[in-house]
């Protein structure tokens, strides 16, 4: 570094190590000592308000660099996920509005991309690399670097706004030029290349990348803490009130399905309307890079199926004030004119506190409004669901009393190494008393478990007042 304040630099005991080299989030190449030339020649400086070098100084060091050289041929290779050549490159690859791309040569040290100007283009770098500039105050801030397979100036095709930072070529670039008409074209039946610009689009929240590329309104994303079949979640900031959110983006090939993204929106609409300390809160929702965010209350803790995973069978006064907060968010959804659906332990999440929030409406719906599609965890499902019953409060009940004897059992209550054998048991047989697994189980859990587990509904609890008055008394009624 030329500061010398890497580990071991000669500056370092002086002036203490820089924070970009002591930042473990940095991996790879730029991991440890190296990790500082996100100070010197990417991101201007780590440094607090000490600039190290004018933008002119560093390029022309930079340029001559064979360590920064060795880092700009990693970086096109670094994340394939997010190349484009795929889509642009080789007879029959990819969608035909994409091989049909004109090219530009770009000379070295030529801005492109021009910040706070709209443009109508984007490009697809084949060859060379390219800096991103920020310009603040008059100044110019080297923020990020473009390589063989980016997509540079993604708002043009995204979202319509100005170009957040200028762009100029540190080498000669070739590169395929895309306008915002011919990316409409893209066929929405092409869901390959949609889920390709999911992950284009969650490069761009990476957690190396400028502040102003991290944002989503007045949201800032941190880092990705999730991914999932239709969504991937990322821990974030509210810039407004500096409190930590979570941020569901919907990936793009699941935009284009319709069914899908009305269930995704009422998702984000029947939370809206929950207010309760054991459901976990929606803020927002924005519609953003062609896709839909939903901006939710994030939690710091485990699901209780990581604690059962991890750890074992749940003790039994713990399991007994999961239910209980459990059963209360049942309760208020279903006063609410909402069935959750999909009871697990996995949708159970609990912080440092043992405070429970029921997570993860992505099934609910109205109550008495079900559309009686077989869905949510198979060994959760009441018999009667799978008899085509449509979901009720009692099949809630039914699946937090499955949950309430892996809980303390460790097991789910059948065999499920047969699927027909697993369901004709459910259907048939009456669940196995926990306590012939757990002889020290209290007898009001016990009771529990079996009332809320019947497989006729009517001999399950009436409702949930009913259920809480056995696990906070220990009533022994049926």
């Amino acid at each position: 570094m030329k500061c010398g304040r890497e580990p071991g630099g000669i500056a370092s005991d002086l002036h203490g190590v820089c924070p970009a080299a002591a930042d473990s989030s940095f991996t790879g190449i730029n991991a440890g000592r190296n990790a500082g030339r996100f100070c010197w020649a990417v991101t201007n400086t780590a440094c607090k308000d000490l600039v190290q070098g004018d933008y002119a100084q560093k390029i022309k060091e930079c340029r001559d660099c064979e360590f920064y050289h060795m880092v700009i041929a990693e970086e096109g290779t670094r994340n394939l996920r997010t190349k484009f050549l795929r889509f642009v490159q080789g007879a029959g690859i990819g969608p035909s509005v994409l091989r049909g791309l004109s090219r530009t040569v770009i000379p070295q040290g030529k801005r492109f991309v021009f910040q706070g100007r709209n443009m109508d283009a984007a490009y697809i770098i084949k060859t060379g690399a390219g800096i991103v500039l920020v310009e603040k105050d008059g100044k110019l801030h080297p923020a990020d670097h473009r390589c063989e397979g980016d997509l540079v100036n993604m708002s043009a095709l995204f979202t319509g706004e100005p170009s957040m930072a200028h762009v100029e070529a540190e080498t000669e670039i070739e590169a395929w030029v895309i306008k915002k008409d011919e990316f409409n074209r893209i066929p929405e039946s092409d869901s390959d290349l949609w889920e390709f610009l999911t992950e284009v689009v969650a490069d761009r929240f990476d957690s190396r990348r400028p502040t102003s590329y991290r944002t989503i309104g007045h949201y800032m994303t941190t880092r990705i803490i999730g991914r999932g079949g239709y969504s991937i979640v990322y821990k974030g900031v509210d810039l407004n009130s500096g409190k930590q959110v979570a941020i569901k983006m919907m990936r793009h090939h699941r935009v284009m399905d319709s069914d899908f993204l009305t269930k995704f929106k009422k998702e984000a609409d029947i939370l809206d309307r929950l207010t309760h300390d054991h459901i976990i809160r929606v803020h927002d929702m924005v519609e953003r890079y062609r896709t839909l965010f939903i901006i939710m209350e994030y939690l710091e803790g485990e699901s209780i199926l990581e604690k059962l995973h991890d750890r074992g069978p749940i003790a039994h006064t713990q399991a007994s004030a999961y239910l209980i907060q459990a059963c209360t968010a049942i309760q208020y959804a279903y006063q609410q004119g909402v069935l959750h659906k999909d009871i697990n332990p996995g949708n159970l999440m609990v912080d440092q506190e043992d405070h429970l929030k029921l997570v993860d409406f992505g099934l609910a719906c109205p109550v008495h409004e079900d559309d009686e599609l077989l869905d949510g965890a198979f060994p959760y499902l009441a018999p009667e669901l799978i008899n085509g019953e449509r979901a009720s409060l009692k099949s809630e009940i039914y699946a937090l009393g499955v949950t309430a004897y892996e809980m303390v059992t460790g097991q789910r209550p059948y065999l499920e190494d047969d699927p027909a054998r697993f369901t004709r048991m459910r259907c048939e047989r009456e669940i196995p008393e926990p306590r012939l697994s757990v002889p020290g189980l209290p007898e009001h859990l016990n009771r529990f478990i079996v009332k809320a587990c019947r497989i006729n509904p009517s001999q399950r609890f009436k409702d949930m007042e009913e259920a809480l008055a056995l696990l906070k008394t220990g009533n022994t009624r049926k």
